[in-house]
């Protein structure tokens, strides 16, 4: 039996979203640009498709555009934020715990003559208002924030931050990458006064190769991708139906049972915190995060991908962090400046409403044999 718990990655696919990928895909197959009635039902599907996800953003329909994933949405927003206001400014401030497709971005930015302020976090993994109201300057053109974070679960302040642009009358856009955070962790656009937000289907059991991208009403960003017209003239190409039909059955799945699914998974986490630090001699938790599907771990004095290798043998399946490193150090925990030998041991544990007690205790026994057969590292 596997003991899938890396949900933080990517998670199954629903019945509910393979279903409506098939439908889509054998069914309603026409090409929603087209003026025939195949046509017309498929962009009518479309329409409803959009509507959903709109609806779980607290967003009108017109402002999200759909793309291929998360990483697209925040390479688009953080291009499209700077070239809109590019009369205003050179000066960008984000987190130094991004996701890479926001940090890999403002570093390429930075090479084009742009400015960017990365505010670190403390031990804990928090990053505060202050921090952005002492590095805001009067050319600040984007401020980018991430709503959860992927390796530590911590919960940033987006919602203050934009009350303090506000309030400094910045001209300075906002925008969110809510990948972790939507669905796990309730919100609408409204409410954190973002100007633009990013999301993936695989996060929340739709297939990959679908994302989105709130664009807010007045926003005005050039376009992604030209030529066909689709997407508001922003995002030329056939919609990729399938994938869109499931990415709608996936939240709406998840949107009938949203409190309880977060209560459950809140359950999930203390029953692990509670599992593990009981029965792993040394094991540590790292941070604070308050989202309830991700826990960050630490084993002291062992290296974590042989601990991860040793439980895949097992068929348990955790990560090292982001699976984005591949295997490369974590930026996210190099920045709460661990000791060696902690941050050498950092494992992510992430659950999904698939989840049960009994994967824990798996892990639990897992890591047990770990620590019996695995040796310590010298470094």
């Amino acid at each position: 039996m596997e003991h899938y718990l890396d949900n933080a990655a990517t998670t199954r696919v629903s019945e509910a979203a393979a279903q409506a990928a098939l439908a889509a895909m054998t069914d309603s197959f026409g090409n929603p640009s087209s003026r025939h009635e195949a046509g017309t039902r498929a962009a009518q599907a479309l329409k409803e498709h959009r509507a959903v996800i709109a609806k779980a953003l607290g967003a009108q329909p017109g402002e999200v555009i759909f793309t291929s994933c998360g990483t697209e949405s925040d390479n688009w927003a953080i291009r499209g934020a700077v070239h809109l206001n590019r009369r205003k400014g050179k000066h960008i401030i984000t987190t130094a715990i991004e996701h890479d497709a926001v940090l890999e971005p403002c570093r390429a930015l930075e090479r084009e003559g742009y400015e960017v302020t990365y505010l670190k976090p403390d031990r804990m993994g928090n990053i505060t208002v202050q921090q952005v109201a002492d590095a805001l300057r009067e050319d600040t053109v984007l401020v980018s924030m991430m709503l959860v974070n992927n390796e530590l679960g911590i919960i940033l302040p987006v919602a203050e931050v934009s009350k303090l642009l506000k309030q400094r009358k910045s001209a300075a856009l906002l925008h969110c990458d809510a990948v972790q955070g939507f669905l796990h962790v309730p919100f609408t656009v409204g409410a954190l006064g973002v100007d633009l937000l990013s999301v993936s289907g695989h996060k929340v059991h739709a297939p990959k190769g679908i994302g989105a991208l709130y664009i807010k009403n007045g926003i005005k960003l050039a376009p992604m991708i030209m030529g066909g017209h689709q997407e508001d003239n922003l995002r030329s190409g056939t919609e990729p139906t399938a994938q869109i039909a499931a990415f709608a059955a996936a939240v709406e799945e998840w949107q009938a049972r949203g409190t309880e699914n977060r209560m459950y998974l809140k359950e999930l986490k203390d029953y692990a915190v509670q599992k593990l630090t009981a029965e792993i001699p040394g094991l540590e938790l790292v941070g604070n995060g308050e989202s309830p599907h991700i826990l960050p771990v630490t084993l002291t004095g062992y290296k974590s991908e042989v601990v991860v290798r040793f439980l895949s043998d097992r068929g348990i399946f955790i990560s090292s962090g982001s699976a984005c490193h591949k295997g490369k150090p974590s930026h996210v925990f190099a920045a709460l400046n661990l000791p060696k030998k902690q941050m050498d041991g950092v494992l992510r544990i992430s659950f999904s409403t698939h989840n049960t007690k009994e994967d824990i205790d798996a892990l639990t026994e897992g890591l047990k044999q770990a620590k019996d057969q695995l040796f310590t590292s010298l470094s």
